[in-house]
């Protein structure tokens, strides 16, 4: 191995992190259990997940190449590339190689789906390229996560599509997600220019909007579905209640980095809890 050269396996735990494993995970998890939910074949059902995932990872990568310059300025020591573990020039190889993977992947879930899947990852790319900087900074997100139950529900059988509710509440919970994945961060990114919805709004006004984003997000998953809520729904509002007090309460400082997490975890058990309560999803 040449003198100064990372060995492989620290390579490939940079690369790991730099996809930002946590949401990746937690957005891949999120569409193979929707796949679930809606009697997706076995091997259809492997197909979303890898597309979400393949997708999920360009977007970590892209992230972490074009903000590579901005993440040393504010010495984000977090960042891989920052410690010097990995190049940006590989961080583009890997993010761009990762989207074309996400490309064909969905595509060969048929050209509704695949479009609808792919609409997340080009919202992804498109906030990283810029839209963080700008008012329209949570598009990205809403039309992204609106997308997605709607994508995953079209790759199922039949031709049916999938419910209002399930796409209002995967909009609300990519809104509350921005809001609370970019709190942690807010004095880094205006000291390098970007002002996006979070920061004009300030830290107290978006955790309160993330918290009611949070918070109605769940209420339209217990009450959309036809029919009296189930058990598992009540369940599911009650869990919501300490994660929009979590998501309230990330305009302080000490919370800040508790909000994203817990909006990601709620997701997931709501998701969860749709599967258990045999909600229809088409």
């Amino acid at each position: 191995m040449p003198p100064g050269a990372a060995r492989p396996s620290a390579l490939l735990r940079a690369l790991a992190l730099a996809t930002h494993p946590g949401p990746a995970v937690a957005v891949t998890t999120v569409a193979t259990l929707l796949a679930v939910a809606a009697d997706t074949p076995a091997g259809r059902t492997a197909l979303v997940c890898a597309a979400v995932l393949a997708g999920q990872a360009s977007i970590g990568w892209s992230n972490d190449w074009l903000d590579a310059d901005r993440d040393r300025a504010v010495a984000r020591a977090d960042k891989p590339v920052v410690q010097g573990a990995v190049s940006p020039a590989l961080l583009r190889r890997a993010a761009l190689g990762s989207a074309a993977l996400a490309v064909v992947l969905s595509l060969l879930l048929g050209a509704v789906p695949g479009l609808l899947l792919l609409l997340l990852v080009a919202s992804g790319w498109a906030y990283n390229a810029g839209l963080k900087r700008t008012v329209w900074s949570g598009a990205g997100y809403v039309v992204g996560f609106g997308a997605l139950p709607a994508g995953v529900v079209a790759a199922a059988p039949g031709d049916a599509g999938a419910p209002w509710w399930l796409v209002a509440a995967g909009a609300a919970l990519g809104g509350a997600a921005h809001l609370a994945n970019v709190a942690p961060d807010l004095e880094d990114d205006l000291a390098t220019g970007v002002r996006g919805l979070p920061h004009r709004l300030g830290a107290g006004v978006s955790a309160a909007v993330a918290a009611l984003l949070l918070g109605a997000a769940s209420l339209v998953l217990v009450l959309g579905p036809a029919g009296p809520p189930s058990a598992t729904g009540w369940t599911a509002l009650a869990l919501a209640v300490p994660a929009a007090v979590v998501a309230g309460l990330a305009g302080r400082p000490g919370f800040r980095r508790l909000a994203f997490p817990a909006v990601m975890a709620l997701t997931v058990l709501d998701v969860v809890l749709l599967l258990a309560g045999g909600s229809a999803l088409s």
